[in-house]
C-alpha cells in the first residue's frame, strides 16, 4: 500500500514539476580504452567520478583495446544519479600516485544525453576511449516531458476556445438584458395609457351620474 501510495506521489511530482528526474540512476553498461597514461607500462587504475562525489573505481578495466561489459550490478554502479535537469561535470581519469591523475576526458554530462529509445548513451573520445551509459529513467522523464510539452498547444487551443465561448454567451445575456428592458418599458408605458384612459372614462362617468341626480339634462 505504501508503495503505491509513493509511486502515485512520484507520478504527480514529475507532472507537476517536469524539471524533477526522482533519481534517474545511471549505470556504466560498457567501456573500451585506447591508451594507457602509465609511463612503465604498468596496468591502469580507471575511475569515473562527477563533480563533489565519490569516485567509482573500475578494477576490471586493465587492458587497452579489450571491451568491458557490465550488467550493472557491480560493486561500483550506480556511477552517478540526476535528481534534476542540470547537467553535471564528469569524467574518467586514471589514477596516479606520484603526479595528478591522467584525464581520459572530462565533460558535461546530462540527463538529455540519453536520447536512444533504449535508454543509451555513448561517448566516443578519440585515442582514449569509448563507453557506453544507461539511463531508463531519463528515457521515461523525456517522454513525459515531451508529452506534456505537446499538449500545451491543445491545452491553449480549449482555452481559446473556452474564452470565445464566454464572450458570445456575455453579449448574448446583454443583449437578452436590453431587450427585457425595451419590452418592461414598453409594457409600462401601455399600462399606463390603459390606466390613464381608464380614468378619463370614469371620470365621465361620475360626470354622467351626477347630471342624473340634479335632473340636468345633457345637451
Amino acid at each position: 500500500m505504501a508503495s503505491r501510495w509513493n509511486s502515485g506521489v512520484s507520478i504527480i511530482l514529475l507532472f507537476s514539476f517536469p524539471e524533477l528526474l526522482l533519481s534517474a540512476v545511471v549505470t556504466l553498461d560498457s567501456l573500451e580504452i585506447y591508451k594507457n597514461h602509465e609511463w612503465l607500462g604498468s596496468k591502469p587504475k580507471v575511475y569515473f567520478q562527477c563533480s563533489g562525489e565519490k569516485k567509482a573505481a573500475l578494477p576490471d578495466v586493465k587492458k587497452t583495446y579489450t571491451v568491458y561489459k557490465f550488467k550493472g550490478e557491480e560493486s561500483f554502479q550506480p556511477l552517478t544519479e540526476f535528481s534534476s535537469k542540470k547537467c553535471k561535470r564528469c569524467g574518467f581519469y586514471e589514477e596516479e600516485h606520484i603526479k595528478f591523475d591522467d584525464v581520459f576526458d572530462e565533460w558535461e554530462f546530462c540527463p538529455s544525453d540519453f536520447a536512444a529509445s533504449d535508454g543509451r548513451y555513448i561517448r566516443t573520445v578519440d585515442k582514449e576511449f569509448n563507453a557506453t551509459f544507461l539511463c531508463h529513467e531519463c528515457i521515461k522523464h523525456d517522454e513525459t516531458t515531451n508529452l506534456d510539452s505537446d499538449s500545451h498547444p491543445h491545452e491553449e487551443g480549449h482555452g481559446m476556445q473556452w474564452t470565445i465561448i464566454i464572450i458570445v454567451i456575455s453579449v448574448a445575456a446583454s443583449a437578452i438584458f436590453v431587450a427585457g428592458l425595451v419590452v418592461a418599458y414598453k409594457y409600462w408605458q401601455k399600462r399606463k395609457r390603459q390606466q390613464e384612459q381608464a380614468r378619463f372614462l370614469k371620470l365621465f362617468e361620475d360626470t354622467d351620474d351626477v347630471e342624473d341626480e340634479l335632473g340636468i339634462d345633457s345637451i
